[in-house]
């Protein structure tokens, strides 16, 4: 456990007082002190404030030894890009599980998405979600249901319901694949992905409405991502328009090059 020596080299680094930080993250001076001396230990709740205080990943703050790292790397980790982004508070996932011990789908609709973004990692919330199964879903892997809104994903219609399974490793997100991302300040998005992380420790977000322009969100700014598995929506999805009148321009044409053949007998 490095936890008690890199607050205290992060916080050191920023120039902090311990009263500074334990004014942010709103705790007792003396609590902090203890934590960095390492005669308390913090809970997950007061891991999570320390990993979003400083930007880094409760993996990182508790396993890796920051002493140890360059300055670049260190560097690196202030300005947002967790290096270790394999683990992070963010994936320290609550769950519920039926009778049988096996995962729920848990079902989070779009009046129950506001209290998700800040709920997220809190069992007491997640517990009171409903929860259903989805047979044809493998029994070893996590779901969870949004509600979606918006046009933004077109031809997927507003209010459709978009299962994920869970991503636990962000670096293994496939570019140009459709995901649920909760992110820090927008809550729950549902779009298509480009994985920068390795380039720029950042997540390109598209929507499949042209209308909507891509943007990048560092990964500090991510807390859950989930790959789309499949939507469930009691609309039947818009006739494709665009499609109809290719398809009727190409008819037309193929018409009018039998026409040219048959006046010139080929």
């Amino acid at each position: 456990m490095y936890f008690k020596d890199n607050i205290k080299l992060l916080r050191k680094r920023k120039g902090r007082t311990q009263d500074d930080v334990a004014f942010a993250l709103d705790m007792k001076r003396s609590t902090l002190s203890g934590y960095e001396n390492g005669v308390a230990q913090p809970n997950l709740n007061a891991l999570m404030r320390f990993s979003e205080y400083f930007g880094v990943a409760i993996d990182t703050l508790v396993k890796v030894d920051l002493s140890s790292l360059s300055e670049s790397q260190l560097s690196q980790l202030e300005r947002g890009y967790d290096i270790y982004v394999k683990g992070s508070n963010l994936r320290v996932l609550a769950t519920t599980v039926d009778q049988d011990n096996e995962e729920n789908i848990e079902l989070v609709n779009e009046k129950a998405k506001a209290g998700y973004a800040t709920g997220f990692a809190d069992p007491e919330y997640i517990k009171v979600l409903p929860t259903f199964k989805l047979p044809f879903l493998s029994r070893q892997k996590k779901y969870r249901t949004f509600q979606i809104s918006g046009d933004s994903m077109l031809p997927i219609p507003d209010g459709s319901y978009v299962t994920g399974e869970f991503v636990q490793d962000w670096t293994t997100i496939r570019s140009h694949h459709a995901y649920i991302v909760l992110t820090k300040e927008d809550g729950v998005v549902f779009k298509v992905l480009e994985n920068k992380i390795k380039e720029s420790g950042k997540i390109k977000l598209y929507s499949l409405n042209p209308l909507y322009l891509p943007y990048e969100l560092p990964v500090t700014e991510i807390r859950e991502i989930w790959k789309f598995v499949n939507y469930i929506s009691s609309e039947v999805p818009e006739p494709n328009k665009e499609k109809d009148r290719l398809a009727e321009e190409v008819k037309q044409l193929k018409q009018q090059v039998q026409a040219i053949q048959m006046k010139l007998n080929l």
